[in-house]
């Protein structure tokens, strides 16, 4: 299926649950292209974030590569609002232009008891690769942001450096999110801004490796400290709030042995966590990947999940949703959203209970343009 024009047609594709269902095509929800490699002067839009503000507008955010597909370089900070529910999309706003430098990463919480969004941020010099970064070779190093907004992500503060609160002097490479921050809503730790992030470090041996983290604030945001760290062989990840108060962290693998997700949980907010185990179910080609609970009023939560659900390594494809009704022991409803080249994605959820997917897809590969689709929850649980 080709992906040119800027609003897609229907798509009819088999489910892949069971085989009465493969033999019934089912309708995949309309795509809607948000940003398109090599328009408003930008080569390539990578790394994609969706949230919806408290007055119910829809943003996506994602990095504006200037001059190439690479992860360095002058690569720009970059919103689109949607006030329809995703239907149509401003123009770019930038929120973060350094120059040549690389301003990026962007994983956002809102504070649901103020009102103020913040947008967590990486930085680095445009001319430091990650492999120099992550050796310690680099000019300077992978450095920590955070910017907020007061008025419904229309317009964005100065962003603030906190590297020296969120980051260990010897880690190199690190990243916030991609994806969102969550509000914790239980327990001790209630009020809580809480937001996944990734760092690499050397071993004891060594060698180099990649672990995931979280930081947290306990003061609306006033202040970012670190919390608790997950190892070995981690990376980019999304934390959700299980209905006990239990955190449940789902990682990216670096462990080129393993085509599943990774997993651990916190007990205590983030300030610790448990042995990494992985989720047989979740596959991957070593991607990062979407998790977001499912508002429920009361019981056992829903867990969405999103991600390029193709096992074997570097074939980036296939982009999936799945659900999970007993809070990511067992995941049954499951629909391919794209089948060709795909990546990056990010979940949301509307006040009526509207799920959306933010996520990166081509013809040819990943990165071609980054869209949108919307879809309800009996869609995504109907066999």
């Amino acid at each position: 299926m080709n992906m040119t024009d800027v609003i897609f047609t229907w798509l009819m594709i088999p489910l892949c649950c069971t085989a009465t269902a493969a033999a019934q095509p089912q309708r995949v929800p309309q795509l809607t292209n948000v940003f398109v490699s090599g328009t408003d002067g930008y080569h390539t839009y990578r790394i994609p974030a969706l949230l919806v503000t408290p007055k119910g507008d829809l943003l996506a955010f994602c990095e504006g590569r200037k001059d190439s597909r690479s992860d360095t370089g002058d690569i720009d900070l970059l919103m689109k609002r949607s006030v329809d529910g995703g239907r149509t999309w401003s123009p770019p706003q930038i929120v973060w232009d350094d120059g040549p430098n690389t301003c990026g990463n962007p994983c956002p919480v809102v504070d649901q008891t103020t009102g103020v969004i913040w947008l967590p941020l990486t930085w680095n010099l445009g001319r430091d690769r990650e492999s120099e970064i992550i050796r310690n070779t680099s000019k300077d190093t992978r450095r920590v942001f955070v910017t907020r907004s007061d008025d419904d992500g229309r317009t964005w503060a100065k962003p603030v450096e906190i590297t020296a609160h969120t980051k260990r002097p010897d880690w190199g490479w690190y990243a916030t999110g991609p994806g969102v921050g969550i509000q914790l809503e239980r327990g001790p730790t209630k009020g809580r801004l809480l937001v996944p992030c990734d760092h690499s470090y050397r071993t004891p041996e060594g060698t180099t490796d990649c672990g995931s983290h979280v930081v947290y604030s306990d003061n609306h945001g006033q202040t970012w400290r670190l919390g608790g760290i997950i190892r070995p062989a981690v990376n980019e990840c999304q934390v959700v709030e299980l209905s006990d108060g239990t955190l449940l962290c789902n990682m990216r693998n670096s462990a080129r042995s393993q085509t599943t997700r990774a997993i651990a949980t916190s007990a205590d907010g983030g300030m610790t966590w448990s042995a990494v185990r992985h989720d047989p179910v979740l596959v991957e080609p070593i991607c990062q990947a979407s998790l977001l609970r499912y508002p429920m009023p009361q019981g056992p939560g829903r867990l969405l999940f999103s991600n390029p659900a193709h096992a074997e390594p570097g074939q980036r494809r296939d982009m999936t949703v799945q659900m999970s009704e007993d809070e990511g022991r067992i995941w049954l409803s499951r629909r391919v959203l794209w089948p060709g080249p795909a990546a990056y994605s990010c979940l949301a959820v509307f006040p009526d209970g509207t799920i959306a997917c933010l996520f990166e897809a081509g013809d040819q590969h990943p990165y071609e343009r980054i869209v949108l689709t919307r879809f309800s929850l009996d869609w995504l649980t109907s066999h």
